[in-house]
């Protein structure tokens, strides 16, 4: 049988940081972000292992074949196997549309897709919300990285959404955006890859340092309610002047990123943000942990031919908003 899974990365907009659980078990937390038509592929094919010497095969920037789950090196392709319980006889292939390490929520897009995948090999069908789930049990349980659990529910989810975490459980909701709003900010975000590259999990060990020591509280709150006031920008000012007040929040929103760990910048990182606001933008961010990948800015359009030239030495990624999360794309036995 051979099985594919589709799963969208995701661009955070407010709240990145609340969704550690060390922030959130405490003072409850909440993102709002969007997938994007950029994605990571997986395929599952059993194998007759008669034929070969090896009972795994994964391929990814490296080809691993190994007779055991637990020899396997890729986290989380090793953890989902052990946590589903499937010993191997499987031939499994990694396809990303974006670089890995750059912010986008690819490593969880990764485990949800795997997961995925493998509940249909077994002829399952689950819910998004419990997809997302184990996404997050296997990376923080299992696994054990330094990750926040919104990643895992955009990528089951999809489309725009705010999530609520809390000691309780996680929620994610639709965002109600109009056609006419999703088209104009869809219009007016540009998004470069700054060519650096970072395991997320590091970058923030300062930060949950930090977190765990209350040390972030302020700026955390203060990121939270930025959720909600861009959910009510959203909803209730003119389009125009809502591209403008979601970039202006993006701008105070970076700017307290910053201060949750001296990892989340560098002066790469910042000459090129200053030089987009310089060249008119309204505000952006840098998507992820921090320290690489890519940096998003809501600019208008009058602005953006010159953004793009202040931008020039970095790669502009061509993208569209999508709505439909985790799928499973191919099946066949």
């Amino acid at each position: 049988m051979l099985i594919i899974s589709r799963t969208p990365v995701r661009i955070s907009f407010f709240g990145g940081g609340t969704d550690y659980p060390d922030y959130y078990e405490e003072h409850l937390g909440a993102v709002l972000g969007t997938t994007i038509n950029q994605y990571v592929h997986m395929s599952v094919k059993t194998l007759k292992s008669d034929f070969f010497e090896h009972n795994i095969r994964v391929a990814y920037s490296k080809i691993e074949l190994v007779k055991s789950v637990d020899e396997i090196e890729h986290p989380s392709i090793r953890e989902s196997l052990k946590y589903k319980g499937i010993s191997g006889n499987l031939d499994i292939h990694l396809f990303s549309d974006l670089p890995a390490r750059t912010g986008t929520g690819s490593s969880s897009a990764c485990t949800v897709g795997f997961l995925n995948a493998l509940h249909a090999l077994e002829g399952k069908i689950i819910s998004k919300q419990q997809l997302a789930e184990e996404a997050c049990y296997v990376e923080q349980k299992l696994i054990g990285e330094n990750v926040g659990s919104q990643d895992q529910f955009h990528a089951a989810m999809g489309g725009f959404s705010i999530i609520e975490f809390g000691p309780s459980g996680i929620r994610a909701t639709p965002l109600i955006l109009s056609r006419e709003k999703k088209e104009l900010l869809q219009s007016h975000l540009l998004v470069f890859y700054t060519g650096l590259t970072r395991f997320a999990s590091e970058v923030v060990g300062e930060q949950i340092e930090k977190t765990k020591m209350r040390k972030n509280d302020a700026s955390l709150h203060r990121m939270k309610e930025m959720v909600y006031e861009a959910q009510e920008s959203i909803s209730n000012l003119p389009s125009d002047k809502m591209v403008e007040q979601l970039g202006f929040l993006l701008k105070e929103s970076w700017g307290l990123k910053k201060q949750l760990s001296t990892k989340v910048s560098n002066s790469f990182i910042d000459e090129a943000y200053d030089a987009a606001i310089r060249a008119g933008a309204y505000g952006g961010k840098l998507c992820g942990a921090g320290s690489g990948g890519f940096l998003a800015f809501l600019v208008p359009p009058e602005r953006q031919a010159a953004v793009r030239a202040a931008m020039k030495d970095l790669q502009e990624v061509d993208f569209r908003f999508e709505s439909e999360g985790s799928t499973i794309i191919y099946m066949k036995d």
